[in-house]
């Protein structure tokens, strides 16, 4: 059990995220977090602004879970899949409530017809912490895309 949050822990984790979704494994991307979590889709304008308004919100993991659920039963969009393409963590702050970090990422979409074209950049601002178990969860994570035109196919985490 290692209690670190170190670049290598942080890369590993983002690794097995994006694996999780582009791999489309979605019912255990919520196992990412921990049970009291904040996961947000937003632009950079509203980042910037301090605006709480996002594309995407859930405030626990069991939301977390609603929203896959939802995606596999409930909602009807053109299949697709996602490849991400991450940059290297920046360690900022350690603080009793965990480590922040900032990871610049890059995501394709892949369309059922087999186009393919970027999706989304941006950067995902986060709070790590270790859990009870010694498990390094995201305990914050906001997706700050680069641009305000976001499109309305936005099904699949980020």
């Amino acid at each position: 059990m290692n209690n670190t949050i170190d670049t290598q822990a942080v890369m590993q984790l983002n690794a097995h995220y994006a694996r999780c979704i582009d791999n489309d494994h979605l019912e255990d991307w919520p196992g990412f977090f921990t049970e009291d979590c904040l996961y947000r889709v937003t632009t950079e304008d509203n980042h910037r602004q301090g605006l709480s308004a996002a594309l995407i919100y859930a405030d626990s993991r069991a939301m977390l879970g609603d929203r896959i659920l939802s995606l596999r039963r409930a909602n009807v969009y053109e299949r697709q899949r996602y490849r991400h393409l991450l940059g290297m963590p920046a360690l900022l702050d350690e603080t009793p409530q965990g480590r922040h970090c900032e990871t610049p990422f890059l995501v394709f979409r892949i369309m059922r017809t087999g186009e393919t074209s970027v999706f989304a950049s941006g950067r995902y601002i986060d709070r790590l912490v270790i859990d009870a178990d010694g498990e390094l969860r995201i305990a914050q994570r906001d997706v700050v895309c680069d641009s305000h035109a976001i499109d309305t196919l936005l099904a699949i985490p980020l």
